[in-house]
């Protein structure tokens, strides 16, 4: 039986999450439907749009997304300290650009005088907006129902597009949010949509890339920092150079009718992450078959099922692949 979202969330043990959406008709989010013989790529450019409109309204980062042709994943970053930051009136101002809100808060966000009766209902119609603005669920909602609207337009007629709840994984540890980005940023590889990492269309691998050739990083995807370090700014704790190249090296292996090895630079990479190189090519290609809940090493599972009051752990047998280097 599915579990209440609020029970999978745990940001006091990572503040980073793996979800993803899948359709349930048989026409195809993206790409060619051969039973319709109509063709929906288009409809990747909206989801991708889409994402990037709701980063700049959500306290939540993108690390990495893949648009596929009947799912979409995406590695999100919560900052519940960005949200806790905003002034009452910045909290409104970033809501109002998804939602009207109602004629109190609209009066607020402009400056005009609210009457001390209704502060009390002002103050708490801010928390609920303040909270739902780092919350994964209200993400993915704004991110699914405007796009299922749009295709049901354009397919004229009603119903589901999506499956009923989106999969939201825990990423416990560095280990697994590196894992679980690869593994999504090598989607259109696996899938032998492309042949390589910058020919993967509405992917943030592709946009990395481009913006590595400039020598930039895309001001809409979480950025790579380097190695931790005090006072730190938010980010990915590798360099982008590390991570492009330990993407290329995975990609070219994975592809069948491409020789390929990890490079020195890479093992020392995994190293550093405690994985072997037959671990991490298990968890690149089957990451989606081998967790279906948290991901991280043992005890990082385990105090995670705690502060969730969690009576068993599941997938635990699964973690071996993240600590044995």
């Amino acid at each position: 039986m599915p579990r209440p979202r609020r029970t999978q969330i745990s940001v006091e043990d990572t503040p980073f999450y793996h979800c993803c959406s899948r359709v349930v008709r048989r026409a195809f989010l993206c790409g060619d439907d051969t039973y319709s013989g109509k063709n929906y790529d288009h409809r990747r450019a909206w989801v991708e749009s889409l994402l990037f409109e709701l980063e700049a309204v959500f306290s939540i980062d993108i690390a990495a997304f893949a648009i596929m042709s009947n799912h979409l994943h995406v590695v999100l970053r919560v900052d519940i300290d960005r949200a806790n930051r905003w002034t009452d009136r910045e909290v409104l101002e970033q809501w109002h650009k998804l939602f009207k809100g109602d004629e109190l808060t609209q009066k607020f966000a402009k400056g005009e005088l609210v009457e001390p009766h209704q502060v009390l209902r002002l103050k708490h119609a801010i928390a609920i907006y303040r909270s739902r603005l780092c919350d994964i669920s209200w993400f993915m909602r704004c991110l699914n129902e405007p796009i299922a609207r749009q295709a049901n337009q354009e397919d004229n007629c009603s119903g589901r597009f999506w499956e009923g709840r989106f999969k939201s994984q825990a990423l416990l540890d560095e280990a697994a949010v590196l894992a679980c980005m690869t593994y999504v940023d090598l989607n259109p590889i696996r899938a032998k949509m492309a042949n390589t990492p910058e020919q993967s269309d509405h992917t943030s691998i592709q946009l990395r890339i481009r913006a590595a050739l400039k020598g930039e990083q895309p001001n809409n995807l979480l950025p790579f920092i380097g190695n931790e370090r005090d006072n730190q700014p938010n980010g990915i704790a590798f360099t982008l150079k590390d991570y492009l190249e330990l993407v290329e090296d995975t990609g070219r292996i994975i592809r069948n009718d491409k020789r390929g090895a990890i490079s020195g630079n890479s093992n020392k990479l995994l190293t550093r992450l405690n994985i072997s190189q037959d671990n991490w090519l298990k968890l690149t290609t089957e990451f989606g078959k081998l967790f279906h809940g948290p991901v991280g090493t043992l005890q990082e599972l385990t105090d995670y099922c705690e502060h969730l009051e969690k009576r068993r752990r599941h997938f635990a047998k699964c973690c071996r692949y993240l600590n044995t280097g």
